[in-house]
């Protein structure tokens, strides 16, 4: 088959790294792959081989989220016109009969304010996948497109929860797909001494930093009592952010861990070799409050290393119906009520909801207000992934400066006791490994892929409602304040 992959740039890692494995695994199973992208891969390895063209035009934007939305003006149709046009072009340069297949990457979050309208004239003429590596409807309304989704096309997700929710919203079975990630397994040097929890992820928000910290304080012997001499054990986080809205609150928690004396290590990635910074690892640490596909759930074990941390249940799910387990995760991690500030909390998620839902230009349900003030009221905890950093942060200077603060939160979150003293069980390690191997490796995919390519091939009608996929992902009781983008910086 002859297949396009699009998408808005190759840079190194997320959806890129996705990109790559697709095109890297149809070459080498005999199709012709095509990368059309924004731009070139500033990292040339691993793309060698991999047929590729570039439209500048494609590439991120400076449209801000909350401007008028450009592609409903008229004025924004030539400029629509053009971009279709010049990815034609593209192809038809490449493929003189065209595609077979032209493979969309995360088409439907307003990265760039003309590439929906360019998708719905190359509709016209390819079949068109449009795989979702992540839907602004989530509590993104930062890249959130005012236009309607593309119509009659075939829809791609990577998680069963967005399958769902996009039956839900009026595709059909037909024309919807569930395509996993390829996992490859991690290089790592053995040998060296393991002094770090890993937490192998760029320091972006939804990562939730703060958690890491806390965390931070109860991976050493004796209660991390490490002040007075170098920490046992560091929490150790590989990359820093890469966006202007990401950027100062990663600073803030860099500032937080250095005050405090915390045993964490920042950009760890940055001055050594991937493969040595996991070989340095005793295990891997994840705190992230919100995934797409959740590649940290599932790579460490192929390098023969456990994962610990916060359970995302709509991610483990998928992982635990191919056979992996997660022995040592946990869904919430507890603060007293007295320490959680709860009021401010509560005034702080119903702010942010009335923000959230007037951006998707939607009016907060009315009941939603009193069925949290019920909430904070009767609770005796609050789960640590909700709060904003201004209240995570001084709970995390009460648990390094109180010790008997952290007795109490290792009584109420028995989780916290199995991080000081880590056993290991091998035979889970193992099983995991041969898990993510059977069911995420690129034989495996690329029979995914190749069957999801043979039904793109056959017309579908259908669209997406998007105030029925709205209702889908707007759930107030699940938002966490960590896990919505950060406002923009740049905006006044």
């Amino acid at each position: 088959m002859k297949i396009a992959l699009l998408h808005y740039h190759l840079r190194s890692g997320g959806v890129s790294q996705v990109v790559l494995n697709q095109a890297r695994a149809l070459t080498e199973a005999g199709h012709e792959a095509l990368v059309i992208s924004g731009e070139a891969p500033v990292y040339k390895a691993g793309w060698e081989g991999i047929g590729m063209a570039f439209v500048p035009s494609l590439h991120y934007d400076r449209y801000r989220p909350h401007e008028a939305d450009p592609r409903t003006s008229d004025s924004q149709t030539p400029e629509i016109s053009r971009l279709a046009g010049t990815v034609d072009k593209t192809l038809r340069e490449r493929w003189p009969g065209g595609p077979d297949i032209v493979h969309v990457h995360n088409p439907l979050i307003r990265k760039n304010s003309l590439f929906i309208g360019a998708l719905k004239k190359l509709a016209e003429s390819w079949p068109l996948l449009l795989q979702n590596h992540d839907l602004a409807e989530d509590f993104r309304p930062d890249v959130y497109a005012g236009e309607e989704y593309p119509e009659n096309c075939h829809f791609a997700v990577i998680n069963s929860r967005d399958y769902r929710f996009l039956l839900e919203a009026g595709l059909v079975p037909e024309g919807l797909h569930l395509l996993p990630n390829e996992v490859r397994e991690l290089p790592f040097t053995p040998g060296l001494p393991k002094t770090r929890y890993l937490y192998p992820v760029r320091g972006i928000r939804r990562k939730n930093i703060g958690e890491m910290l806390l965390l931070s304080l109860f991976i050493g012997p004796a209660d991390a009592e490490h002040r007075g001499g170098p920490p046992l054990r560091t929490a150790a986080l590989t990359q820093p952010p890469t966006t202007d809205q990401d950027l100062p609150i990663y600073r803030r928690w860099k500032e937080a861990a250095a005050r405090l004396d915390l045993p964490v290590e920042f950009e760890t990635g940055l001055g050594a070799s991937f493969a040595d910074v996991m070989g340095s690892a005793c295990a891997v640490l994840t705190s992230s409050v919100k995934e797409g596909f959740g590649f940290s759930f599932l790579e460490p074990w192929t390098a023969g290393l456990a994962v610990t941390g916060r359970y995302i249940d709509y991610v483990c799910r998928d992982f635990e119906k191919e056979g992996l387990s997660f022995s040592s995760f946990y869904s919430s991690l507890n603060i007293p009520a007295e320490y959680a500030e709860p009021e401010l909390l509560r005034q702080k998620i119903e702010k942010a909801l009335v923000r959230i839902y007037s951006a998707f230009n939607a009016v907060l349900p009315p009941p939603v207000p009193e069925a949290l003030a019920k909430i904070f009221r009767d609770r005796d905890t609050f789960d640590f992934g909700i709060m904003d950093e201004d209240i995570q942060e001084r709970i995390l200077r009460r648990a390094a400066e109180d010790k008997t603060f952290r007795r109490q939160l290792k009584a109420i979150n028995p989780f916290l006791e199995s991080l000081a003293d880590r056993r290991e069980d091998p035979q889970e390690i193992e099983d995991n490994r041969r898990a993510v191997v059977r069911s995420y490796s690129r034989s495996r995919i690329l029979e995914t892929l190749e069957r999801v390519y043979e039904q793109v091939r056959r017309p579908v009608t259908q669209s997406i409602s998007r105030s029925k996929l709205l209702e889908q992902y707007l759930d107030p009781l699940r938002l966490s304040l960590v896990g919505i983008s950060p406002e923009d910086p740049h905006e006044g």
